[in-house]
């Protein structure tokens, strides 16, 4: 995983799939969407936000935001080792295209603050659509190889998913938009801070005994297994 530095008034009543789950149960997805194992993570991610009986709410960290690092051949090396070992641990492919247009594209800025602004955008805009936009974006660096570190690339991928509301608001940069960013990145460090999270991916329970961590190694086994450990199984 990724390193670096709720609310919920959950049900007694249990889920009529009888995973032993809460009705409406909050789940806090702690993420970075520049980040390898996040996206690894994301065939997991995606369907939990299909569950009828959990609300997951998306917190980015800001774990890659403004942190003003480059590409270059050892960095781009290493990031490319890595994905190797998320796309054999999970079955996400990382692309020759990935390969060559954004770890090759050696002085272009690591930086997820585009794609975190974009989906903040959608949040302020087409909130239903948040998890969908997450995915397009990692999807179009992963296996596209668009530079998704680039607001421009963010901001037509947002057009091309007929969110215009929200590509506006990212060109615009105003200020509801940005307060609602440094808002999200603050209460999600404060998350981690306070259940001594040590990186993303990772999952926050709320449930009647408070906030419970579930670390980002339960995202990669079976779906039935992740729905047993946010159950407290």
């Amino acid at each position: 995983m990724s390193t670096a530095q709720g609310r919920s008034q959950a049900s007694s009543h249990r889920s009529p799939q009888g995973e032993g789950m809460p009705v409406s149960t909050t789940v806090t997805y702690l993420f970075d969407p520049l980040c390898g194992w996040c996206y690894g993570a994301s065939p997991a991610v995606q369907r939990l936000g299909q569950q009828s009986d959990i609300r997951l709410e998306l917190a980015p960290t800001g774990l890659f935001s403004g942190g003003g690092r480059r590409m270059d051949a050892a960095f781009a090396e290493f990031a490319w080792s890595n994905d190797q070992r998320i796309a054999k641990l999970t079955g996400q492919p990382f692309t020759q295209a990935y390969r060559h247009n954004v770890l090759g594209h050696h002085g272009s800025p690591f930086d997820s603050a585009a794609m975190t602004l974009g989906i903040t955008a959608v949040s302020l805009t087409e909130p239903e659509r948040e998890l969908e936009t997450l995915k397009v974006l990692q999807e179009a660096r992963y296996v596209k190889g668009l530079d998704t570190a680039n607001e421009l690339v963010v901001t037509e991928l947002l057009r091309d998913l007929g969110l215009e509301a929200a590509a506006q608001r990212l060109t615009a940069a105003d200020a509801v938009l940005m307060e609602r960013h440094a808002d999200r990145l603050q209460k999600a460090q404060g998350l981690m801070q306070s259940l001594g999270a040590q990186g993303v991916p990772a999952l926050v329970v709320h449930d009647s005994s408070g906030p419970r961590l579930l670390r980002g190694n339960v995202l990669y086994g079976s779906f039935e297994t992740l729905l047993g450990h946010m159950a407290g199984a």
